[in-house]
C-alpha cells in the first residue's frame, strides 16, 4: 500500500489531513516549525497517533512519513 492510500483512509477514518496533523504535532512539540524535533524519537509520534487516533501502526508510519516530507 503507498503512503497516499495510508493517508487516504486515515482522513476517512480520522477526518484529519496530514496538514491538521502537523499543527496537531506542532502544537505537542513534536515538530519545531514544520520539521521534525531532533530529540523526539519517531515511536513518540507514532505512539501518540496510535493512542489518540486508534491508528495501526502503518498508518501512523505513513503520518510520520508526512511530517518528513516523504510522498511514497
Amino acid at each position: 500500500m503507498s503512503i497516499q492510500s495510508y493517508i487516504n483512509n486515515i482522513k476517512d477514518k480520522t477526518g484529519k489531513s496530514p496538514e491538521d496533523f502537523k499543527n496537531l504535532a506542532l502544537e505537542k512539540g513534536f515538530l519545531d516549525k514544520e520539521t521534525l524535533n531532533p530529540i523526539v524519537k519517531a515511536t513518540e509520534i507514532t505512539t501518540w497517533l496510535k493512542d489518540d487516533f486508534d491508528l495501526g501502526h502503518g498508518h501512523a508510519m505513513a503520518i510520520y512519513a508526512t511530517f518528513k516530507d516523504k510522498k511514497e
